[in-house]
């Protein structure tokens, strides 16, 4: 590519053409996320969402809204399930409940989601009537 010829450098387009700015595209993260046991699942499943979600604790920054592809692997499950979800709500690092930081991810409405939520709650059963406090409400 070369610059287009611009009689006035310091202008929004530095010299080059509106077609070039207006083509960068934001790709979603990629998050691989392995939980080893029931325990870790009952403490990143959120079962208030419609649809399901999970959380997952890291130090990146995301926004609400962000787009992440998840790699969830189950307990006992060795396949690797991706799911397509939405940044739902934000821990941010050192808060007052001590509660970890990282994102909640919101899956999509949609047939393999239904599939994983169902997988999910069957490896949870009894536990998703726990009072006990886990990471996410």
């Amino acid at each position: 590519m070369t610059p287009s010829a611009n009689p006035n450098p310091s202008s929004a387009s530095a010299g080059w053409s509106d077609s070039v700015l207006s083509t960068s595209v934001m790709r979603p993260s990629v998050m691989q996320l392995t939980l080893k046991d029931r325990a870790a699942l009952f403490a990143a499943y959120i079962p208030a969402f419609k649809d399901g979600g999970i959380f997952s604790m890291t130090s990146r920054e995301y926004s609400l809204g962000d787009e992440l592809y998840v790699l969830l692997t189950l307990p006992e499950d060795p396949q690797r399930y991706a799911i397509a979800g939405i940044v739902a709500w934000i821990t941010p690092a050192n808060t007052a409940s001590g509660r970890a930081q990282g994102v909640g991810i919101r899956f999509p409405s949609d047939a393999n989601s239904a599939n994983v939520k169902r997988k999910i709650e069957a490896l949870l059963g009894q536990l998703l009537l726990s009072e006990r406090p886990n990471q996410t409400l």
